[in-house]
């Protein structure tokens, strides 16, 4: 089912170029972005509300959505659902708490003070995809770090559901009352993104932007970049497992099919030294993809060219390989997995041994599961509790300090030809 890339006799030169990955247009969705953000800017939220009719099928009443609407929401969910999301939510705050930064004092002289501060965004949008699957586990996800960060302000929003009313999905609004937030939107794709950024009648701008979502979604956080800030441009959705003879071939078949479950782009990567162990996984997956809810969606996924096995000599090879392929979820299913995973270096989130699928950071392991894709965790991290926290400077010098470092500044100051740099110090001094 899988293709296979065989890289047994040594690895070219530029490894990018051979490894499987999903060709997303993020340039042609822009063009048909654009002028939606425009309406939005002009015309506001008769815009989004039109926008919604047009690619959702539905109008909500109004683009915020009533507390009447939320409480019930919260009353209705299941015992089960509920149960898992409070779990979900007890965990996240656990796992996030451990990311805020403290703040640090350098002495640099005697008087001479620079402190470090970690400073939360005033008010910040969360977006919950809600298209072929609906995500409350994204509504955790967003919220949590922020709400751990010390955000003041929370705005969500997701698409309207043709079965709720032209609300968001019900669940979504539950996991939004269990989590305190009451200003949620019924707006969905680039719409609902130009909707947190610029604003409308009775909904104020934010700072930030963060969630996943489809290419309009990510076209649209593109053009917003610089009016507000965002987490990541995310794309399809993905899976790399390095594995080697002792993996269980059919963890390894059912945590690719797992992923390849939210989107027929989404990317499922076997890079194995095992022939054998590749074999085996490619006779598992029929049976379990046939099986499954989704298999359609399933084995477009795995058999696009976007997923594959890639045979490498040896474990460093596969490390070389993970690391150019920079997948957005790694599994490591080797001997001594935690060895081998303490040497990656570019993952989105890294899932150690037999017994962390990536289902378990999607919902409950207490980590992020909005995450670069598309090879961008090279040089961006997942979703954390300091994305909404922007770090701050504090000088802090007496006189003497200044005094310490005074001719230090003049020399620079006219080695760049910016002499009132140095003025502005020794005019303390009275010279």
């Amino acid at each position: 089912m899988l293709q296979r890339i065989d890289l047994r006799a040594g690895l070219p030169r530029v490894l990018g170029d051979v490894l499987p990955r999903a060709a997303v247009d993020i340039g042609t969705a822009t063009a048909v972005v654009a002028p939606l953000i425009d309406d939005v800017r002009v015309r506001g939220a008769q815009a989004v509300l039109d926008a919604s009719h047009r690619f959702d099928g539905v109008r909500p009443a109004a683009l915020r959505v009533p507390a009447s609407a939320i409480e019930a929401a919260a009353g209705a969910i299941a015992g089960p659902v509920r149960d898992a999301l409070v779990e979900s939510i007890a965990r996240a705050r656990a796992g996030h708490r451990a990311q805020l930064p403290t703040e640090t004092v350098t002495e640099l002289a005697t008087g001479g003070v620079v402190r470090q501060r970690w400073v939360p965004v005033r008010r910040v949008g969360l977006y919950v995809p809600g298209g072929r699957a609906l995500y409350p586990s994204s509504v955790v996800m967003n919220v949590v770090p922020a709400q751990v960060a010390g955000v003041d302000a929370i705005a969500v929003t997701s698409p309207p559901q043709k079965d709720n009313d032209g609300w968001p999905d019900r669940n979504v609004l539950a996991a939004c009352a269990l989590l305190g937030i009451d200003e949620v939107y019924a707006a969905g794709g680039a719409q609902g993104v130009a909707l947190l950024a610029l604003g409308a009648e009775g909904v104020e701008p934010v700072d930030v932007i963060t969630g996943p979502g489809n290419v309009y979604v990510t076209a649209a956080k593109r053009l917003l970049r610089g009016v507000v800030g965002i987490d990541s441009e995310a794309g399809p959705t993905e899976i790399a497992v390095i594995a080697d003879d002792s993996a269980v071939p059919e963890f390894v078949a059912a945590d690719l099919i797992s992923q390849a479950e939210h989107d027929p782009l989404a990317a499922s990567v076997l890079i194995t030294t095992s022939e054998a162990l590749a074999d085996a996984v490619d006779a598992a997956l029929p049976a379990r993809v046939a099986a499954t809810k989704h298999a359609e969606r399933i084995t477009e996924a795995l058999t696009g060219p976007q997923s594959g096995v890639v045979l490498v000599r040896d474990l460093d090879d596969a490390l070389a390989v993970s690391d150019a392929y920079a997948a957005e979820h790694l599994e490591i299913q080797t001997r001594d997995a935690a060895g081998v995973a303490a040497r990656v270096r570019n993952a989105g989130a890294v899932f150690v041994g037999s017994y962390s699928p990536v289902s378990l950071g999607d919902y409950c392991a207490g980590s992020n599961h909005v995450l670069p894709t598309g090879g961008s965790a090279r040089f961006s991290a997942g979703l954390a509790a300091t994305t909404f926290l922007r770090q701050q400077q504090v000088i802090d010098y007496t006189q003497e300090a200044l005094r310490q470092v005074a001719p230090h500044v003049a020399a620079l100051s006219a080695a760049e030809d910016l002499p009132a740099h140095g003025e502005a110090v020794t005019a303390r001094f009275g010279s």
